[in-house]
């Protein structure tokens, strides 16, 4: 396996998201049996296989907001929120069956009514001032961490200022600066000399930095954070005995909040570097897909935010090109990744 360079692993991030959220959404919400796993084995082979004539697999939201994401990043090479904010409302009003949810389409609602001269205020009046913490932020943010490869110090910036149109809760938006922050190291590292160890000690740091800034003094959280969460991934991941997928889900969650989500999307890219029992195939990205859908759950946003972290590492060499085929829109967003790389560098 050769070193893939920096287009095809720009490519390779922003197609396995696409492929991880059509791929995944026909089974979002579900608990996957043994025989439900075997039939999606069975569609993914035939997916992968000669190309055959059959209805595109849809995107959800989590790809329209990603499409809006990258088109702001390559007109401004910066977030410009407003502008950011109004693609978000246009893409909702012109597709409102993408599988939005019932809250951000309430932010959307407000800023119409405010014409976009309050960008921030819907969001921060969610859930009674407490503001979103699911993952919304978190699966559109992966070409952030693209963008900000020669720049990590932009990272952050531009991250709040992209998941602050709909999420205020620091949970919503430190989740997305996790993912975020996944893609940038892992379109850094050589895939022949990547360790799970290497990555989290990279990761693990800047997550504490990030949530000690964020914390309020004299009020503990009543939950798990993003640093005890990647601890936890560590955990699994350094087990000499196998992982049963309950033991993985009990520890890491699979639902629609960012703590539940962001970091077992990131253990299930470490995972699927190796061999997993029960699933038969050589290829990292193919191993991480699979693996991502059959926990169920959020499946089309782990298995997008996933394929992701995969992409980033490989390159788009790995992601077969049949299965690539087969997904809504995939031409229009191999030119997004190119027209990304370009703005980047």
């Amino acid at each position: 396996m050769q070193q893939p360079n920096l287009l095809s692993k720009f490519r390779g991030s922003v197609l396995g998201g696409l492929v991880g959220d059509c791929c995944g959404e026909p089974y979002e919400g579900q608990v996957l049996t043994d025989g439900d796993k075997a039939i999606l084995r069975r569609s993914l082979n035939q997916l992968e296989g000669p190309y055959f004539k059959a209805p595109a697999k849809k995107y959800t939201d989590d790809s329209a907001m990603t499409r809006s994401v990258i088109r702001c990043l390559i007109e401004h090479k910066d977030i410009n929120t407003k502008e950011l904010a109004t693609s978000f409302v246009k893409e909702h009003a012109a597709e409102p069956n993408r599988g939005y949810g019932g809250a951000v389409v309430e932010v959307f609602r407000k800023l119409l009514k405010n014409k976009f001269t309050d960008i921030v205020g819907p969001a921060q009046e969610q859930f009674l001032g407490r503001g979103s913490y699911g993952n919304g932020a978190a699966m559109r943010v992966s070409p952030i961490g693209l963008f900000c490869y020669n720049k990590p110090e932009k990272l952050v910036e531009l991250v709040k200022k992209s998941a602050e149109i709909t999420h205020s809760h620091s949970l919503g938006i430190n989740g997305a600066v996790l993912q975020a922050a996944a893609v940038n190291i892992c379109v850094q590292k050589d895939p022949k000399t990547f360790f799970h160890d290497e990555f989290l000690s990279e990761l693990i740091p800047k997550m504490q930095e990030l949530e000690k800034e964020s914390e309020v003094p004299g009020i503990k959280a009543s939950g798990p954070n993003f640093t005890q969460q990647l601890k936890e991934v560590k955990t699994l991941l350094d087990s000499p005995n196998p992982l049963s997928e309950d033991e993985v889900l009990n520890a890491l969650g699979h639902d629609v909040t960012a703590i539940y989500s962001v970091p077992t999307a990131i253990f299930i890219f470490l995972r699927a570097q190796g061999p997993i029992e029960g699933i038969q195939s050589e290829n990292p990205f193919r191993r991480t897909l699979e693996y991502a859908i059959s926990l169920g759950g959020d499946t089309d946003t782990i298995a997008s935010m996933a394929c992701s972290l995969t992409g980033a590492l490989h390159g788009d060499s790995l992601i077969p090109e049949n299965l690539l085929k087969h997904c809504e829109a995939h031409g229009e967003f191999i030119e997004l990744a190119n027209k990304l790389y370009e703005s980047s560098i």
